[in-house]
C-alpha cells in the first residue's frame, strides 16, 4: 500500500493512494547502521536517504534500465499486469512476462504531458516531435513530398480585438521604448480610476496585460472569445478562405487549389489567446484529388492577399446569454502580420524558424497570465476564481459564471483555460505528418536500433499485447525521482555531446 506525498490541489493535502508527484513507500528499506549514523536521525524517508538506498541495492542496475524509457517523466504512470508474445502468423502464445518479475512490480510510461511546468521531459519531447511536424509542412521530409518547399508558404499572426486598456511594453515609430499611455491631464473612468500610465514597461515585466482599470475591463467579453475563437478560425480559414480561392481559380481558368496549414494558439499577458499559423498553397490534381504544386499565376501575394479578405470579412454573433440577450460579436483584432516563408538561412523569416517559435509556444499555456491551475470543478473553483480578484482570477470566474447556463456548459470544463478550449496545435488534414506517426517511428528505434531487444519483437512475426492496468502515479520515493532523473540528465548529456560532435565532423568535412 502506498500514500502519496505530493499534493493535487493547492491547500489542499493529498490523501488518496498512489497518485501525485511521488509515493513513498510505507515501509522503509532495510539500513545499515552507519548509514543512520551518516545521514541522521531525522532524514529518514528523505529524497538523499531514500536515493542512496536505491543506488546500494544490488539491482540498481537493472532498475535504472527498466525505467529507462520514462526516467525524465515528473510523474510516471505505473503500469500492472502482464504482456504476451504472440504469433502473428498462427496466433500461438509464445510466452508471457509479468510486471510482478519486474523491479518494483510495475512498468513505468512518461506522462506524456505537453506542459514545461507539469513535466519538462515529456514537454521537451513533444516540442521536438511539433518542431518535426510544422517543418515538414514547410519543406518535406518525414513522408512529405519535398515538392511542398517550392510552394508558395506564409507565416500569419492573427490577433483578438481589444476588451480594454492593458499596461504593456509601447514603442515609437523609430522603435524606442515609450511610456505605456502618457497623458498630460488625468484621464478618469467612470470608476474614478486615473488611466494614465507614464512608466515604460520591460518585456516580461509582471504588470504587462493587466488592465488600467479592473472594473472597466470586459472579462466576459474575452473569455467568450476565448471559448468560440475556434469557431471563428472555421468561418475565416474553411470557408471564407477556400472560397475567395475557388472563386479566382475559376476567373483564371486554372486547377483548384486549397490552402493548408498549421496553427498554434498562445496566450497573451491579458489571457486572450491569439494564432500563429503557417500557410501553404499546393495545387489538387483534377484527377486524383491528391495535392501538387499549385499553377504558376498564383504566388505568395495572392496568398497574402486571400488571408487580408478573409480576415476583414468575417465576423459572428453567438447566441444568446442571460448576461447578453443579443449574444457577443465575435471577430479579428486589427493586427494581422504576414510574412512570405522562405528557405534561405539568411532570410527573415526561414522554415527552421517558424517550426521553432511555434513549437516553443506548444510547451506553454495560460503560465503567461501566472495561472497553472488544472482542470477545475466545484470544490476547487474558489482556489482560483474571485469576481473582485486579480485579472486573472475574474477571467476564471467570467468564464464558470458564465457556464452556469447549460448551452455555455463547455465554459466551465475550460475555466482552467480562461474559456479556450481543444488542442493547442491543429492542422490541415494534408499540410504534414501527424503525432502518432513520428511516436510510432520513436517507439520503432528505440526496439531495433536504440537497445537491443531481449526477446524477438519483430513486428512482421511476433504480437506484443499488454494485459496491463493502472496502479498509480508517481515514482514509488521522492529518492528513485532524484535518481531517475539525474540517470535522465546524464543520458541527455551524452546525446548533446554527440550531436555536436556531428555537426563539428559535418561542418568540417570529416
Amino acid at each position: 500500500m502506498v500514500a502519496s506525498t505530493g499534493t493535487l490541489a493547492p491547500g489542499a493535502a493529498t490523501v488518496a493512494p498512489g497518485t501525485g508527484v511521488s509515493a513513498e513507500l510505507t515501509h522503509a528499506f532495510t539500513v545499515s547502521r552507519s548509514l543512520d549514523d551518516a545521514l541522521g536521525a531525522g532524514s529518514r524517508g528523505s529524497a538523499t536517504r531514500t536515493a542512496i538506498e536505491r543506488a546500494a541495492s544490488s539491482d540498481v542496475f537493472d532498475w535504472l534500465a527498466h525505467v529507462r524509457s520514462a526516467a525524465g517523466c515528473s510523474n510516471p504512470i505505473r503500469l500492472a499486469g502482464s504482456i504476451d508474445r504472440i504469433d502473428a502468423a498462427t496466433g500461438a502464445l509464445l510466452g508471457t512476462t509479468s510486471t510482478q518479475d519486474m523491479p518494483d512490480g510495475v512498468i513505468y510510461k512518461s506522462c506524456g504531458n505537453r506542459r514545461e511546468t507539469v513535466c519538462p521531459h515529456c514537454a521537451e519531447i513533444y516540442r521536438r516531435d511539433a518542431f518535426q511536424l510544422i517543418r515538414a509542412g514547410v519543406i518535406g521530409g518525414n513522408g512529405i513530398d519535398t515538392h511542398v518547399s517550392h510552394r508558395p508558404a506564409v507565416f500569419v499572426t492573427f490577433t483578438a480585438p481589444s476588451f480594454g486598456l492593458v499596461h504593456g511594453p509601447r514603442h515609437t515609430a523609430t522603435g524606442q521604448p515609450a511610456p505605456c499611455r502618457p497623458r498630460r491631464t488625468p484621464d478618469l473612468c467612470p470608476h474614478g480610476v486615473d488611466l494614465r500610465c507614464s512608466r515604460i514597461h520591460a518585456k516580461g515585466e509582471h504588470i504587462n496585460g493587466t488592465p488600467l482599470c479592473l472594473d472597466c475591463y470586459d472579462h466576459d467579453g474575452q473569455v467568450v472569445w476565448n471559448h468560440t475563437a475556434g469557431e471563428l478560425w472555421r468561418r475565416t480559414i474553411g470557408v471564407a478562405l477556400r472560397r475567395y480561392f475557388d472563386r479566382l481559380t475559376r476567373r483564371l481558368g486554372t486547377i483548384a487549389v486549397k490552402p493548408n496549414c498549421c496553427k498554434v494558439a498562445e496566450y497573451q499577458a491579458r489571457g486572450v489567446i491569439h494564432y500563429h499559423a503557417v500557410f501553404r498553397l499546393d495545387g489538387i490534381d483534377p484527377d486524383t484529388g491528391d495535392t501538387i504544386d499549385p499553377p504558376a499565376e498564383l504566388d505568395v501575394i495572392d496568398l497574402t492577399d486571400a488571408i487580408t479578405y478573409a480576415v476583414a470579412g468575417t465576423s459572428f454573433t453567438t447566441e444568446a446569454h442571460p448576461d447578453q440577450p443579443d449574444g457577443w460579436r465575435i471577430g479579428w483584432g486589427k493586427q494581422l502580420d504576414i510574412r512570405p516563408i522562405q528557405l534561405r538561412g539568411d532570410a527573415e523569416i526561414t522554415d527552421r524558424l517558424v517550426a521553432g517559435y511555434l513549437a516553443k509556444y506548444l510547451t506553454k499555456s495560460t503560465e503567461a497570465t501566472g495561472h497553472v491551475s488544472r482542470r477545475l470543478n466545484s470544490d476547487t473553483i474558489d482556489l482560483y476564481a474571485n469576481d473582485e480578484g486579480t485579472h486573472t482570477e475574474r477571467l476564471v470566474w467570467a468564464a464558470w459564471w458564465l457556464g452556469r447556463v447549460p448551452e455555455w456548459r463547455k465554459l466551465r470544463r475550460w475555466a482552467h483555460m480562461l474559456g479556450s478550449g481543444g488542442h493547442p496545435l491543429t492542422q490541415s488534414r494534408g499540410y504534414s505528418v501527424t503525432f502518432r506517426i513520428l511516436r510510432n517511428k520513436r517507439v520503432i528505434w528505440r526496439r531495433t536500433v536504440d537497445t537491443e531487444p531481449a526477446t524477438n519483437t519483430d513486428g512482421e512475426t511476433t504480437l506484443i499485447v499488454g494485459n496491463l492496468t493502472y496502479v498509480g502515479t508517481g515514482w514509488h520515493t521522492l529518492g528513485d525521482a532524484k535518481l531517475a532523473n539525474t540517470s535522465a540528465a546524464l543520458a541527455r548529456s551524452r546525446q548533446h555531446a554527440g550531436r555536436e560532435d556531428l555537426i563539428h565532423e559535418m561542418h568540417n568535412g570529416g
